[in-house]
């Protein structure tokens, strides 16, 4: 049996394989996938990499900008000191007028008339200057003084003026009424520029010029415990007469 298919009105027959030709002739032709994905697949690839090493570098300079940050931070010593002067004033108590008085009186003692601290201290306390014994104790605390000058200067005043001897001069210095330290006072009479025969002499003349005494007189009070000259300072003097 012969298949026949239907013949299209206003066309001539065709054969079978003649039309199947055509129709496959006809249909376009279908693009291959594959490579087309595969491609695309490594261009992705590519720019995952880049993207991967773009943020590898991002995050190494972070890191180098933290890391000069950090370095820099510890480089620095902190800067405290304001604080510290501002915590130490803080820290300092108030001074009443009291003793700012007190400090300064204790200066113009030291000053003009070469006190001793404990003499000071006495002087700030009487009934003349009347501070409290608080107030005489911060001003012989904090007074600039040389405990060892004033009594230096003493010693050449009581030679020049009264013509002292040496123990003569550390017995005043060292009592109540000068009031230095033993030490001070030894102080004193080592470096004293005082010439110790000429004021015996000087002491000599006195006593002959105002109580008409006797050289043995005069050698005898000279060597007592009132004036305490040595023997040849004594005897140079009444030699010396």
């Amino acid at each position: 049996m012969t298949n026949q298919f239907p013949q299209n009105p206003g066309q001539p027959e065709q054969p079978y394989q003649q039309q199947a030709y055509q129709q496959q002739a006809e249909q376009p032709k279908k693009k291959k996938k594959g490579g087309c994905l595969k491609w695309g697949g490594i261009g992705a690839a590519a720019l995952i990499v880049i993207a991967i090493f773009a943020n590898m570098g991002e995050s190494s300079d972070t890191s180098e900008v933290a890391s000069d940050s950090s370095t820099s931070s510890e480089a620095l010593p902190a800067d405290d000191s304001s604080a510290n002067e501002n915590s130490a004033a803080n820290d300092e108590p108030e001074v009443s007028s009291d003793f700012k008085n007190a400090l300064r009186k204790a200066e113009s003692y030291s000053k003009t008339s070469n006190m001793s601290q404990a003499g000071i201290y006495d002087q700030l306390t009487s009934q003349f200057e009347e501070f409290s014994p608080e107030a005489a104790q911060y001003a012989i605390d904090n007074v600039d003084a040389d405990w060892n000058e004033n009594a230096l200067k003493k010693a050449e005043s009581y030679s020049e003026t009264s013509q002292m001897s040496k123990l003569g001069i550390y017995d005043q210095l060292t009592s109540e009424f000068e009031q230095f330290t033993p030490e001070q006072a030894q102080y004193a009479i080592d470096n004293v520029d005082a010439d110790w025969n000429a004021n015996a002499l000087e002491k000599a003349r006195s006593y002959q010029d105002t109580m008409a005494m006797s050289g043995d007189a005069i050698y005898g009070q000279l060597t007592s415990q009132f004036e305490q000259f040595t023997p040849e300072e004594a005897q140079y003097a009444v030699d010396n007469l």
